[in-house]
């Protein structure tokens, strides 16, 4: 495959230091660009006596299943495991109205993005940077979260697992992008707020920074970023 020129894109710490480079600056999707907790947010009226668990919950299984699904080799797509992570979400928490489950589905399919996400996406892009997002979402979802962010011109690609049939932490998911562009895997600059996906993209070789965005405590000791980040902004 024929590689693709180095792009002239540096980051520096506070003191001046440059700490990475890398030819593409790819990003996990939900968590990281988007904000997961946005659907239920916006109708949090409608939702029942605990939104914020119910959110919580959704977004728990929604994971879960993932990796259960991988681990038996029963892949089913990102939009059904949604689906039914919200199913379990509802019925489990007292007080929750099932009836709005139609009205969140829609809301998850365009997501808020980060205040940060256009513009450091905009720098990138300027400076010569390949761009794209690496998620489990299936490819309709990740296109109406991006058309509705108005991200779309600011991304080069949008790589899903559903290609592959087989969700992240999967090596074969991190290699969709070596694959692509012809790069090494230290060649990547990977990004994601999920401390897993991090850990995965770690052990396949990316240089990684963890998007901290909930303080949460670090795991996965042995497979550490390069930088713990509290947002996107971070990475300049």
């Amino acid at each position: 495959m024929r590689r693709l020129p180095m792009a002239s894109v540096v980051f520096s710490n506070k003191n001046g230091k440059l700490t990475m480079s890398a030819k593409a600056y790819v990003f996990d999707a939900y968590g990281t660009l988007f904000d997961v907790h946005s659907a239920v947010s916006r109708h949090s009226d409608l939702v029942g006596e605990n939104p914020a668990r119910v959110s919580e919950i959704w977004r728990n299984k929604q994971l879960e299943y993932t990796w259960t699904r991988s681990g038996m080799d029963r892949y089913v797509d990102f939009w059904s495991l949604t689906e039914q992570a919200l199913d379990f979400a509802l019925s489990i928490v007292p007080g929750s109205n099932s009836d709005c489950k139609k009205i969140l589905l829609d809301a998850y399919m365009t997501l808020d993005c980060y205040p940060e996400v256009p513009s450091v996406l905009k720098k990138l892009k300027e400076s010569g940077a390949k761009t794209a997002i690496l998620s489990n979402g299936s490819p309709d979802m990740l296109s109406a979260a991006v058309n509705s962010a108005g991200l779309a011109d600011l991304l080069d690609h949008q790589f899903s697992v559903d290609e592959i049939g087989v969700f992240k932490t999967d090596p074969s998911t991190y290699a969709m992008v070596t694959d692509e562009y012809g790069f090494q895997p230290a060649e990547i600059a990977f990004q994601s707020s999920n401390r897993w996906d991090v850990a995965g993209a770690v052990a396949f070789g990316f240089k990684c920074n963890w998007i901290n965005r909930t303080g949460q405590p670090d795991e996965y000791l042995d497979l550490g970023p390069k930088r713990t980040l509290n947002d996107l902004n971070g990475l300049f």
